[in-house]
């Protein structure tokens, strides 16, 4: 899908100039000339970044950061005719990514928006990877915490552990002796079988609505357990 920016200025003649380097680029634009239309725009349409003036009347373009900032993280690069390292620190500490003195060179520009949603793709990338979510079961990797239909469920650490090992491996299956491999530092149990069962039966305990046939953690007799 092609990102989509927010240009914001009160200057026509910028706007139209950032808008037709953004189009070339194969982007969408959105453009605002305050900053009430800018948070509008961005409550009710998709975007991926937004630039943004810092001179501006009615809401100047630190206070309409901040504002951007109670509800997204998207990139921000802000533009200014002040070239000061206080105005650009001010800039960056109201929640702003990267921050551009005018007049600026628009292929300069383009290469900062472009640097900018590559690493905003990257990082909802990993964000995402550490959120998993099957059904009515969510696991947060980050935060060791998973929820069943909004409430939280609570795993012991080898609970969570072998739930997480079964989830990122999903359809694969393991046997008992291929999860204590995995996930037991000591020596090896008198009764594997045993020891991964009681865990795994205890996972469902918490998790599945009907135990007599499991949605998440699913049996394969005679070989082992699998994420369905």
């Amino acid at each position: 899908m092609m990102a989509s920016v927010l240009v914001v200025d009160d200057e026509e003649d910028i706007r139209e100039l950032v808008g037709i380097y953004i189009k070339n680029e194969g982007y969408q634009v959105y453009k605002a000339a305050n900053g009430k239309d800018a948070l509008d725009i961005i409550d009710n349409m998709s975007i991926d970044i937004t630039i943004l003036d810092v001179m501006m009347a009615d809401m100047d373009g630190i206070t309409l950061c901040m504002e951007i900032r109670k509800k997204s993280n998207i990139p921000i690069i802000m533009l200014s005719a002040k070239d000061q390292d206080m105005d650009k620190v001010i800039g960056l500490s109201a929640g702003a990514d990267d921050y551009l003195a005018k007049p600026f060179n628009p292929v300069e520009l383009i290469a900062r928006v472009k640097a900018q949603l590559r690493r905003y793709k990257d990082f909802n990338n990993q964000k995402q990877s550490n959120i998993l979510e099957y059904l009515d079961l969510t696991m947060n990797i980050d935060t060791h915490r998973v929820f069943l239909s909004s409430k939280e469920i609570l795993l012991t650490p080898k609970e969570f552990a072998i739930l997480e090992l079964l989830w990122k491996n999903k359809g694969n299956v393991f046997s008992t002796e291929h999860i204590y491999d995995m996930l037991w530092s000591e020596e090896e149990a008198y009764d594997i079988n045993n020891v991964i069962m009681v865990h795994i039966r205890n996972i469902r305990s918490k998790i599945e609505t009907d135990l007599k046939n499991p949605k998440y953690i699913k049996t394969v007799w005679g070989v082992g357990y699998k994420f369905s």
